[in-house]
Order: C-alpha cells, then structure tokens, then sequence
C-alpha cells in the first residue's frame, strides 16, 4: 500500500507540481497533468483487472488522492472525482456497459465526471430536479446541472436524475457532445481550486437512450450512498489533507530558508517553532485519519462510513488552520503571494461549501452516530 502512495507522489512531483500555479494563475484545466496519468494509465486505478484496469479499491483510491492533492489540489479533486463515476460503472453497470467503458477507462482513452449538484437543492446534490421523461418511444432529459467539475474536458459526465419509470433516482452515463447538452462556460471564476472548470451543464431535450442508466431504475440513490458517499467523502478527505501537507512542508522549508541580518533563521523563534509545532501536528492528524477511515471502509467496518466522514470533517478543519497558521509565519511574503501558502488557503476554504457541505457532513455523521438513516 505504501508503494502506492510513494509512487503517486513521485508521480505527481514529475507531472503535476511542475503546472500548478499556472492552472491556479489561468484558471484552467490541469490539462498537462491529465494528458500524463491517462498516458500511465491511472485512470484505470479501480477498474477491475479483467477489464484491463489495475483493480484497486478505496485504500488506493485515497492514497492517489492524496498523493496527487499534496502537489494541486485540483489535480487531485478532478481526479478523485473520475474514479467516482468510474466505480458506479464498476459496482452497477450491465456487463454491455462495462465491455463498452471499463476497458478505454483502464487504457486512457476516457476520462469521467460528475453532474448532480443543482442550483435548486445546493449542497443537497441527492435531491435533483432534473428530469428524464419518456415522449412516444423516446426519452428526453432537461434541466440544469450547476457545479460540474472537469467540465468540456472530461468526455462523460454521471448525471443524476428523477426516474422516469420507478421510485427514486436515476444515474446516467451522457457523452459530453450528445445533442442538446451545452456548457455555461463563462460561470466559473472560484476563489480556490480554480483549476476545477466547474460550470454549469444544461440539459436541453436531450434524447438519452435507456441502456445508458447505470444500475436498474430507481437505483441512483443506492449508488449515491454505497459507492459515491464513500469514495467521494474520503477523496475530499485526501483533497483537503494534501492541502494541509502542501502547506506545512512549505512553511517549514520557508522558516529554515527565511534569513535576517544576522544569519539567524525564521525557525530559530520559539513562536514560529510552536506554530510549526501545531501546523506539523495537525497536517499529519489529518493524515493519519484519512488513510484510517479509509482502511476502514476497504475492511468494511460496522463504523466505516462515521470514520469517513469525520475525517472528511477533520481534514477540511485542519486544512484552513493549518493554512492560516503558514500564512503567519510567512507574514508579509506570504500575503504578497511570493511563496504558494495564499493559493492553499484558498483551495482549503473551498472545504467548507464544496457538496456536501461540512454542516451537512456534520448532521450526516450525528446520524450516523445515533442509528438514524442517512440522509
């Protein structure tokens, strides 16, 4: 497992480290960073092997997550977020859909994403309004999708929606230039994680055929809270404790770095030793727990998914307070951006609104706690 993980991380120092402040400058698509893992073949992490993928689970999901986010935190949500939609194929396709998919997923010909937050149920992304229903022998989809990440770049997009003949949700696999699918592509200016090309999808009477639901009817909010509520939660998890990474080992080569007059540095201040005390501390609590949680759910723990969710709570938590903490010690370098501590601070705040919200997360985990259903 650690392999994994050491791997990603020299993996990313090499293709992703090198276009981060650019994709955060521009606000672009990580675009360099994606042509090199689909050219490994990382899309494939948990793509069954028989389907040519590597055939791995949540441990190495986080791992890469993690590993990815340590070095652009985009880069990893992105990411985080194609090997989601990835797993629905995995867990709920039909075998026609995972002979037509799985395979180009493990080769690096396709790249994933998800549409299921809208404007008019927010963080609330498992209650869409956006619907599918059936006119003579044909099914039309409409509506608006309101966050998506990866968009235009990733070539499909998992969109939740009404069922159009049963109870419940439906999740379904829609090429990106399918008749009447249209992107706001001017909407997206974030104050963190700007590289995420997240804007709005719309949906204008699009003709979807029934072969491309995931999973039987009325199966979407099955797949939101066995497949993406774990997979999603503790990615988020891996993002935002990247970020808390990324930040302390910065500030601690800027402290050691950090020269005055007398050829004293910054790390000589006993102040500055307690906040890289606390920041050291607390980057690797976030750690620890995530990678925790995660084993925890690959085990099938009767807690897992309280883990999980906690130390999604934890990880966004830690990621703000070490970031602000980093910006201290930096003072005045730091708020003039000449060293990426501001840039992180940004991408940890995007933590707390980014679905599910941390204040849902929060209610989520009292249930969890309490024997209560979810959500």
């Amino acid at each position: 497992m650690e392999n994994i993980y050491n791997k990603m991380i020299d993996f990313a120092k090499q293709n992703i480290a090198p276009y981060t402040d650019k994709v955060d400058e521009d606000a672009k698509f990580p675009i360099d960073s994606f042509e090199a893992i689909k050219k490994e073949k990382i899309t494939g992490l948990v793509v069954p092997k028989e389907y040519g993928g590597m055939g791995l689970g949540l441990e190495e999901h986080t791992q890469t997550v993690l590993a990815f986010a340590s070095s652009c935190a985009t880069t990893g949500l992105c990411y985080m977020m194609h090997n989601v939609a990835t797993m629905c194929i995995v867990a709920f396709g039909s075998d026609e859909m995972k002979n037509d998919y799985l395979p180009k997923i493990a080769n690096g010909e396709l790249l994933l994403a998800l549409a299921f937050s809208e404007t008019g149920t927010g963080t609330h992304f498992y209650n869409p309004e956006i619907s599918v229903t059936k006119k003579d022998n044909s099914l039309l989809m409409n509506g608006r999708k309101s966050f998506v990440t990866s968009a235009l770049y990733a070539d499909f997009y998992l969109v939740l929606t009404g069922s159009f003949d049963a109870e419940g949700l439906d999740n379904w696999i829609i090429k990106k230039d399918l008749s009447g699918v249209s992107f706001e592509e001017t909407a997206w200016n974030g104050l963190g994680m700007r590289g995420n090309a997240s804007m709005p999808m719309l949906f204008n009477n699009v003709s979807v055929d029934v072969e491309n639901r995931v999973g039987p009817a009325g199966s979407g909010a099955q797949q939101v809270f066995t497949v993406v509520a774990p997979f999603f939660v503790i990615g988020l998890s891996a993002v935002y404790t990247g970020v808390a990474l990324n930040a302390c080992n910065t500030i601690i080569e800027y402290s050691q770095a950090r020269k005055y007059s007398d050829e004293s540095a910054l790390c000589t201040i006993p102040t500055v030793q307690n906040h890289i005390a606390d920041i050291f501390t607390n980057a690797t609590s976030a750690k620890h727990f995530t990678l925790a949680a995660a084993k925890s759910g690959a085990c099938g723990d009767a807690d897992a998914l309280a883990q999980i969710i906690a130390a999604r709570l934890n990880a966004s938590n830690m990621a703000v307070e070490v970031c602000s903490k980093a910006m201290k010690i930096g003072g005045g370098t730091a708020y003039a951006k000449r060293i990426i501590i501001e840039r992180l601070l940004r991408d940890a705040y995007a933590a707390q609104v980014m679905a599910p919200s941390t204040d849902v997360l929060s209610i989520w985990l009292g249930k969890a706690l309490t024997n209560q259903p979810i959500p």
